[in-house]
């Protein structure tokens, strides 16, 4: 749920880049048998489309606090020296 510079600067070990504009058209490369969840830099994009997906059926959860408190619980980013950049 985040813009591609700041998915560069930052993310989530393993995760699968969606920017919030064309999240609706990825929706067939999201596994509906499987629990997906979303992030953003502070988790209020994110959880816009926890709803939207919930709504839709899916089992969606927000990472509440987004990368930030990802980050401020000590948990990495990639590429090594990643940071959680400004939105």
């Amino acid at each position: 749920m985040r813009e591609r510079y700041e998915h560069d600067a930052g993310h989530i070990p393993g995760d699968a880049h969606l920017d919030m504009q064309h999240v609706a058209l990825r929706t067939d490369s999201i596994d509906k048998e499987r629990p997906v969840v979303f992030y953003c830099r502070a988790g209020i994009r994110s959880g816009m489309a926890t709803e939207a997906f919930r709504a839709a059926g899916w089992d969606a959860y927000n990472l509440r606090g987004g990368l930030i408190a990802w980050t401020e619980y000590g948990e990495m980013l990639e590429p090594t020296g990643g940071i959680v950049a400004e939105h």
